[in-house]
């Protein structure tokens, strides 16, 4: 469970149309490493809900998956 001071700082650091990467995802289901998305939303439980370069929508999961937002500089 997340409590709503982490939910609104994780709303704060990853709002909608966010650039990310993933970092850490341990499901069969998950883009590789690497891939970069666009923030959709984060859903009331802190999940990052990600439309991922690749096609996927798999959202990172609070507490159990990494993603780290992209810095402009990362685009150049």
């Amino acid at each position: 469970m997340i409590s709503k001071e982490a939910l609104h700082t994780l709303r704060e650091r990853f709002p909608k149309g966010t650039r990310v990467e993933l970092v850490k995802m341990d499901d069969p289901q998950a883009p590789p490493i690497g891939t970069k998305g666009t923030v959709l939303y984060i859903d009331d439980i802190g999940t990052i809900h990600v439309a991922w370069d690749c096609g996927g929508s798999l959202g990172v999961a609070y507490g159990e998956d990494v993603c780290r937002v992209i810095q402009q500089e990362d685009f150049v």
